[in-house]
């Protein structure tokens, strides 16, 4: 197992209005004069060290890297960025390879994979349940709320080791807040338990899961779960946009947030599921169609769609599907549309504001495409 990077940061470097912003570096082979402007904008428009925009159409790709730093040593659309909560397609589409298999069911309680001589009660938690966000359980176990108090700036989920994990699970089952499948409330304790079962289930760790039967297969090789080092990876930042931050350590929470990979092997990533028979015949194929079924309503009028795992958007174009994420100090957005066989991925090294443009530009760039 490889050892992670040191939790001391790099100094900080300096930005601001003295600092000259580096202009926008374009690559790729999808060469639309259109399209150029519209990820040049908004690179432009996102206050960030680095910021990398993606595009895929049919295949072939347009990348836009730039921001208020100097250029990195390595140019910013080869480094790893951390995804945050976009892992959890990740995870879910684990769980449906899995299933596809006949090595689990979406409908199996995840008590029995975790702890099997454990009670289940009357109705527990199934891992579709842990899935779709319908579980009952809270954003975070109560127990882990002070350490994202003091450390929501470096690593809140690095002392929350899997076994304790699955401690907070089991207490939570004998109480749940909601009946599990009652209601949809987004949380990163379900997602992370929804991993741990998945490995338990496989007598393996979710990292070494995820690897041989997602990030392998898909031809991912420059994507991970733990962090390499400051000339592999990203470099993230505080909101001021200037103070970095040390590198990810989830532990136990992982599988809600580990995964850190190139913009490329995002871009990937979504033309796999934009193309699954690419894959197949196979649970591989079977599980990239799988999670773009729609499975639930919610919201006033029921007008908020999602899938096992992603966010579902109609829009004039067709139906987008998309999933944002964030850690101590990077940003994503993973988001792809059938209809024009278009992804769109975004990234970039700043901690979430509440006025931040970054996701808006990302959503926009998918459902108003140029």
């Amino acid at each position: 197992m490889s050892r992670p990077m040191s939790l001391t940061p790099p100094p900080a470097r300096p930005t601001g209005p003295g600092t000259p912003r580096t202009g926008p570096v374009h690559s790729g082979d999808l060469d639309d004069p259109r399209l150029r402007y519209r990820l040049a904008d908004a690179v432009q428009a996102v206050d960030a060290y680095d910021t990398v925009f993606a595009y895929s159409r049919a295949g072939r790709r347009a990348v836009c890297a730039g921001g208020d730093g100097p250029p990195t040593p390595v140019a910013r659309e080869r480094l790893r960025y951390e995804v945050g909560s976009a892992t959890k397609t990740a995870t879910v589409l684990l769980l449906a390879r899995l299933h596809h298999e006949g090595r689990l069911s979406w409908l199996d309680p995840a008590l029995t994979h975790l702890t099997p001589r454990h009670p289940l009660g009357d109705r527990p938690a199934t891992l579709l349940h842990l899935a779709t966000h319908t579980s009952g359980l809270p954003r975070l176990p109560p127990d882990l709320y002070p350490a994202v108090i003091t450390d929501r700036c470096t690593n809140p989920y690095a002392g929350y080791p899997a076994a304790r994990l699955v401690a907070a699970f089991v207490r939570a089952s004998a109480r749940p807040r909601h009946r599990p499948g009652a209601r949809w409330r987004y949380s990163n304790f379900g997602a992370a338990v929804l991993g741990q079962a998945l490995a338990a289930g496989s007598d393996t760790d979710w990292n070494t899961l995820l690897a041989g039967h997602i990030l392998t297969p898909l031809g991912m090789s420059d994507s991970g779960t733990r962090p390499s080092g400051p000339g592999t990876d990203a470099v993230g930042h505080r909101k001021d946009g200037r103070t970095p931050v040390p590198p990810l350590l989830a532990a136990g929470f992982s599988p809600a947030g580990a995964l850190r990979a190139t913009p490329h092997d995002l871009l990937t990533y979504l033309e796999a599921h934009l193309h699954p028979e690419r894959h197949g015949p196979g649970a591989l194929a079977d599980a990239l169609r799988a999670v773009r079924q729609p499975m639930l309503r919610r919201g006033l009028g029921h007008r908020h769609i999602h899938s096992a795992t992603w966010f579902v958007t109609p829009t004039r174009h067709g139906v987008a599907y998309s999933h944002g994420g964030a850690t101590c100090g990077q940003q994503a957005f993973l988001g792809f549309r059938p209809e024009t066989d278009t992804a769109v991925v975004g990234l970039t090294t700043r901690r979430f504001t509440a006025r931040d443009p970054f996701m808006a530009t990302a959503l926009t760039l998918l459902t108003d495409p140029p």
